[in-house]
């Protein structure tokens, strides 16, 4: 806004007081959704910048048709699940943060963990007696990217998943194993 002021006053005809004041305003908005914006990035602790403009489709297994879909950010409204499936360098997590990227850009607010850290604050938080905080944290989200969730056991404590859902997820890898891609589970959350 104070480069648009400065403009608005070095201005060899200055603009009509109304036309000065709507262009001040409109700056300001801008202004703040940029800073907003940067702000959502921050707090939503992607390990790296991805974007789509990055991703390589001609080396993935999915197709720019699939993914742009979910860019509108419409499955987190209907509390749908993405499961993004593949093998080792396959896209999961670039096109997991760009998604990310992309909802934070149309206004939707977003965290990535690493499955393990998730896991180990929720077994320190229920240890420390908070329980319950982090999932309150979350539950504020519109999208929360768990990422490498296959690579950790979870403990006896975790993985507490109703078992429609587990069973949901098992049938699913087990028709898909070998198919990489984008899953829209509609598991509900409890």
């Amino acid at each position: 806004m104070a480069a648009c002021a400065h403009d608005l006053l070095s201005a060899r005809k200055p603009p009509s007081l109304t036309t000065a004041i709507k262009q001040l305003i409109d700056a300001e908005t801008v202004e703040r959704r940029v800073r907003s914006i940067q702000y959502q990035m921050r707090i939503a602790k992607f390990p790296h910048h991805k974007d789509f403009a990055t991703f390589d489709y001609s080396a993935a297994a999915v197709t720019q048709p699939q993914i742009e879909p979910f860019c509108s950010g419409q499955f987190t409204e209907e509390a749908h699940n993405l499961i993004l499936v593949g093998g080792t360098g396959t896209g999961k997590t670039h096109i997991a943060i760009a998604l990310g990227t992309t909802l934070i850009n149309n206004g939707k607010k977003a965290r990535f963990f690493n499955a393990v850290d998730l896991i180990n604050a929720l077994i320190k938080e229920q240890a420390e007696g908070n329980a319950g905080k982090i999932i309150r944290q979350l539950s504020v989200l519109d999208c929360v990217i768990i990422d490498e969730p296959g690579y950790i056991p979870l403990p006896k404590s975790g993985g507490a998943a109703a078992p429609s859902d587990r069973q949901a997820l098992r049938e699913d890898q087990r028709h898909h194993h070998d198919e990489p891609g984008v899953r829209r589970m509609g598991l509900g959350i409890r």
